[in-house]
């Protein structure tokens, strides 16, 4: 079974529409899909400073123009994109704590991560307020004061740097950040994909894995 892994930060509206649209191909294929939190923050301060410099210029033709095109893309998956909000960008360091709190539990991140989407891309709730973040997984039947417990110990703190490093050293420049297999699997051969657009490839790596 080909394994994909899948580095996302709850931020990115390109990966709120990524992480919809990736489930049918693996439902499709076969594959077994990880989902891997990280900061996408520390990714643009270490590899990607250009992001910053873009959003200083509203006008810039090509921040305006994928804006309209995030909106066609959510239209055609049928996502809700309420977007930008008030909050935006929002500082996701305690989301993404949250969701390494659950990593080794991939379901209940998956569930919690679906929720939190919808709370941010629908409602347009602030993910940078623990208490919201308490709220949405007590909506899911979690134990949101639990959760926002285990944010708070080192071991939660040291996952998330570490998640954000190691993709960095894979060479992710953005969310979400697709790891597919890719040649000999005993030379560690993998293909990176990044961001919704290049799901078709994602697609086709999977199917073309050893």
């Amino acid at each position: 079974m080909t394994q994909v892994e899948f580095y996302f930060d709850l931020s990115s509206p390109w990966t709120r529409l990524a992480f919809h649209n990736i489930q049918p191909i693996i439902a499709d294929t076969g594959a077994e899909i990880i989902w891997k939190p990280f900061l996408v923050g520390g990714v643009f301060n270490a590899v990607n400073q250009s992001v910053y410099a873009a959003r200083e210029n509203p006008d810039n033709r090509k921040f305006v123009h994928s804006f309209r095109v995030l909106k066609d893309w959510a239209a055609l998956a049928g996502v809700d994109m309420n977007f930008p909000s008030e909050h935006h960008p929002v500082k996701s360091v305690h989301a993404m704590r949250a969701c390494c709190a659950l990593e080794d539990d991939q379901a209940a991140l998956y569930k919690f991560a679906t929720a939190a989407f919808e709370a941010y891309y629908s409602d347009q709730r602030n993910l940078d307020d623990p208490a919201v973040l308490i709220a949405i997984a007590n909506e899911i039947g979690m134990d949101g004061n639990a959760l926002a417990a285990k944010t708070q110990e080192q071991s939660v703190k040291d996952r998330l740097r570490a998640n954000t490093d190691e993709a960095i050293e894979r060479g992710a420049y953005g969310s979400p950040s697709i790891f597919v297999p890719y040649g000999a699997k005993d030379e560690g051969g993998e293909r990176m994909y990044f961001g919704n657009d290049q799901l078709p490839l994602v697609n086709r790596a999977i199917k073309l894995a050893p």
